[in-house]
């Protein structure tokens, strides 16, 4: 006999059952409908690129996250590590099939293999929105809009928006002589909030070859209380005002037109770790469980087209980590799962009343309800056990002599109240009015 083979899936990655599936594709259909509402239209890209593609702007670091290896044709691929750097490559390659300003949602699967832990695995899924072609505050404006709207279309209100602007930053090295250093300094005060003050500040003053240079660097990044308090103080560092801070500034006043200027925070520590970035750029907090990190991040990327042809082509974006949201959510007790989409479950009571169960099922949906007939005539005990499994809110229960006359009894399953001699247009109308209430 063959030795049998240990079922498994590999560290870092899941396998999702009904209720889990269930509750994340709930949560994606409701961000679709959101960024539908904005204007953005859906993309896909392969899972495996040319190596050359995916690594060409970045970091070492980036590079060990990597899926890569040789493929039967002897090419130099990799498994997507984001959905931003796909998005440049098809930016170029389809520029001539595309109208500019170009707005697209992507909600797909990426992989990292960097190690496991709390809401972060290998392989997840992200929600990314992006518009490339515009150089515009209103565009900046909007995907910040948008991040805040998508959140609170799957039940997350309680959250801050951080957000930075990369270029007044680079202004203010540039000031203190440490320009050439720029990339390493923005990594390492990226990691602000794993490693602490303490770290970064030791980093900083190894990275400046300058005590005073990490001191300055710190006293930047700790901002002031407000949001305008704090861009006042980056600009004097920096040098003064600058276009930089000018679209700041006119991103903040489209925010208090909007009137949702609370949710954001002028945070001069994020920086975001990828090179990419070249403007505004922006990470989310729950406000409940911050160490869980950053839920939707982004910014903005003039150069990252760039890679791949000769226009310039600017671009901004963000995304939303769904595992690592709706692990925080779990956490927090926010989530509500769900083992089916069924309304009602229709039991088996009698094999000779299989027709016409399966007649009242069919009438049912064309109301719009979704409901099964339980296929076989067992015990009621286990019809029973599998639909509390289900989390079905209804029964429905026949008897031969309803069937006989066109009746049947409903029964609200939580709380066990039954409804007896009902219609089938009837059973449908109190089915129906519990789901809007």
């Amino acid at each position: 006999m063959d030795t049998l083979i240990q079922p498994k899936v590999l560290k870092g990655f899941r396998d999702f059952l009904p209720q889990d599936e269930i509750l994340r594709a709930g949560l994606i259909e409701k961000l679709t409908e959101t960024y539908r509402s904005y204007g953005f239209v859906p993309i896909d890209t392969p899972v495996l690129e040319y190596s050359e593609i995916l690594l060409r702007k970045s970091n070492g670091e980036t590079e060990k996250q990597v899926f890569r290896f040789e493929d039967n044709g002897h090419r130099d691929v990799g498994m997507r590590f984001d959905l931003t750097v796909p998005f440049a490559r098809f930016t170029a390659e389809h520029k001539e099939e595309l109208y500019f300003p170009f707005k697209r949602y992507h909600i797909a699967k990426v992989w990292r293999g960097e190690k496991p832990q709390a809401g972060r695995y290998r392989e997840f899924v992200q929600c990314d929105f992006d518009t490339v072609g515009s150089d515009s505050a209103s565009a900046d404006f909007e995907i910040l809009s948008l991040m805040k709207s998508a959140l609170e279309a799957i039940g997350v209100e309680k959250i801050h928006i951080h957000v930075n602007h990369r270029g007044i930053f680079n202004r203010f090295l540039e000031k203190i002589g440490a320009k050439n250093q720029s990339e390493e300094i923005l990594r390492s005060v990226d990691k602000l909030a794993k490693v602490g003050e303490e770290e970064v500040g030791r980093e900083l003053e190894e990275l400046t070859g300058s005590k005073d240079s990490a001191s300055q660097i710190l006293d930047y990044i700790r901002g002031k209380d407000g949001f305008e308090e704090t861009l006042s103080h980056i600009e004097a560092l920096s040098g003064g005002e600058c276009d930089e801070s000018w679209r700041m500034r006119e991103i903040y006043g489209m925010m208090k037109a909007a009137g949702i200027e609370s949710t954001y925070i002028l945070d001069p520590s994020i920086t975001r770790g990828l090179d990419y970035y070249t403007g505004v750029v922006y990470e989310t907090f729950l406000d409940e469980l911050p160490s869980i990190g950053s839920v939707c991040s982004g910014g903005r990327y003039d150069n990252l087209a760039g890679l791949y042809m000769k226009d310039r082509v600017p671009g901004v974006g963000a995304s939303i980590g769904l595992d690592r949201l709706i692990a925080g959510l779990t956490e927090l007790g926010l989530t509500e799962k769900r083992g089916s989409y069924l309304d009602v479950e229709i039991y088996n009571g009698d094999a000779a009343l299989a027709i016409h169960y399966q007649g009242v099922a069919g009438a049912l949906r064309k109301k719009g309800i979704a409901v099964e007939v339980f296929p076989d005539a067992v015990k009621m005990a286990k019809q029973y056990a599998v639909t509390e499994k289900k989390c079905v809110p209804w029964g429905i229960l026949i008897s031969k002599e309803e069937a006989d006359f066109g009746k049947l009894t409903l029964k609200k399953l939580a709380t066990r109240e039954t409804f007896s001699g009902l219609s089938v247009d009837e059973a449908a109308e109190k089915i129906l009015a519990a789901k809007k209430s």
